[in-house]
């Protein structure tokens, strides 16, 4: 006994469109139910005809719509892949240098810098020798936290000297222009200090 024709088993002709095949599967398989055979014969049916459309394409003989899904067709690619990219993107060194802290790794700058910077808005305008030695233990904090995450010593002294540098410049600006009733000009630049340090020991590396 000769195979079933998949096209008699669907209930439609040769010449019948993707929908009408669709349509069909879609029909049959709602009317048997749980009826896991019957069931598996229209899937194998649908899969045949499918097949054999695809070999035609592939002969050129006829065009197949670009929604239908062939078994072997090879998987969608990931959402992610399909967005598109950002046109501008950080130049390789500076993403190498840039950091995503982890808890751990902005808990503990975040408190040392805190306490610096308290410390420093509490003491008495004269008392700039004790603000020295607190930018000195801050420099230090900077570095050991950037040398942690790397363990590379040179790179870590020369970006907290970079960053101290900068940051005290920055603050004694701010501190020969700005006039607080709380804080003098060397707590200014104290305080602008602790900040761009406490940044550089979180978001660089």
């Amino acid at each position: 006994m000769s195979n079933p024709n998949p096209y008699e088993q669907l209930g439609v002709t040769e010449d019948a469109s993707f929908d009408e095949i669709q349509a069909a599967r879609s029909r049959l398989l709602e009317n048997l139910g749980d009826d896991g055979n019957q069931s598996e014969a229209v899937e194998m049916a649908y899969d045949a005809v499918l097949m054999y459309r695809l070999r035609l394409r592939q002969e050129g003989r006829i065009k197949v719509p670009e929604r239908i899904r062939f078994p072997e067709r090879a998987a969608p690619k990931p959402v992610a892949d399909s967005l598109p990219q950002p046109s501008v993107q950080l130049p390789d060194w500076l993403r190498d240098t840039l950091d995503s802290p982890e808890r751990d790794d902005l808990l503990w700058p975040s408190v040392v810098f805190s306490v610096g910077t308290v410390i420093s808005l509490a003491l008495p305008p004269q008392q700039e020798p004790t603000l020295q030695l607190l930018l000195a233990l801050g420099v230090g904090g900077c570095f050991y936290f950037l040398n942690r995450k790397e363990k590379k010593f040179g790179r870590s002294a020369a970006i907290t000297t970079i960053a101290f540098v900068g940051a005290l410049a920055i603050g004694a600006a701010l501190g020969s222009v700005a006039a607080l009733s709380f804080a003098s000009a060397a707590q200014i630049t104290a305080v602008v200090t602790f900040t761009g340090l406490w940044a550089t020991s979180c978001f660089v590396r």
